[in-house]
């Protein structure tokens, strides 16, 4: 079948148009959580987090007694974790874990393994517990806080990352209220560490 040229131009037009289209479908969009989690700096993050919490003196500060079965396993973690033995670290914490779900002091050294291990979503839940579960004050709350901003700001910073590669208008649109929501919470997050710091009672 012959076309004239007009014809022949504008079917070219036309199958051009649904190529791009069909490329376009064709296109997934990036995946922030798997961009978080790759770019993240876990050692960076905790050692952050460790630093919230700041001189313990004329602060109230609460240390339970643990259990020695506990206690070992927690020393036994932190050998591993000197050695960047993330993963084995992190399995002995939950070994603790086992024997005693509700220590505060340990939902968030594991909260800060999770970071290391660059499992934000882990890391905000044990840190979380860890607050619910504590007494809310000292320096162990400011390290809740900040371990939650640490992961908040990771996966912050995996949405922008999404949205620096998304090729589609309709992608990147969707991780805008993503973004706002992240930038909210982050912000709540950082301003809970300072409300945190309650003084000890005077001593006469």
């Amino acid at each position: 079948m012959n076309l004239n040229p007009v014809r022949a131009a504008r079917r070219g037009a036309v199958l051009a148009t649904l190529a791009a289209l069909a490329a376009a479908c064709s296109v997934a969009p990036p995946q922030p959580s798997a961009l978080a989690e790759a770019n993240f700096n876990g050692e960076a993050a905790v050692a952050q987090v460790r630093a919230a919490a700041g001189p313990a003196a004329r602060e109230l500060d609460v240390q339970p007694l643990r259990d020695p079965q506990v206690e070992d396993l927690r020393q036994k973690a932190e050998a591993l974790e000197k050695s960047r033995k993330y993963p084995e670290a992190a399995a002995a914490l939950d070994q603790a874990l086992q024997i005693n779900a509700d220590d505060p002091a340990l939902l968030q050294e594991r909260a800060e393994a999770a970071l290391l291990l660059h499992r934000l979503d882990d890391a905000e839940r044990f840190a979380q517990k860890a607050f619910d579960g504590g007494s809310q004050v000292g320096p162990l709350c400011r390290r809740h806080w900040a371990a939650i901003a640490q992961a908040r700001q990771g996966k912050l910073d995996g949405v922008n990352a999404a949205m620096k590669l998304a090729k589609r208008q309709d992608h990147y649109d969707a991780l805008v209220p993503q973004r706002d929501g992240l930038i909210k919470s982050r912000k709540q997050a950082q301003d809970k560490i300072a409300v945190c710091t309650v003084a000890a009672p005077a001593r006469y």
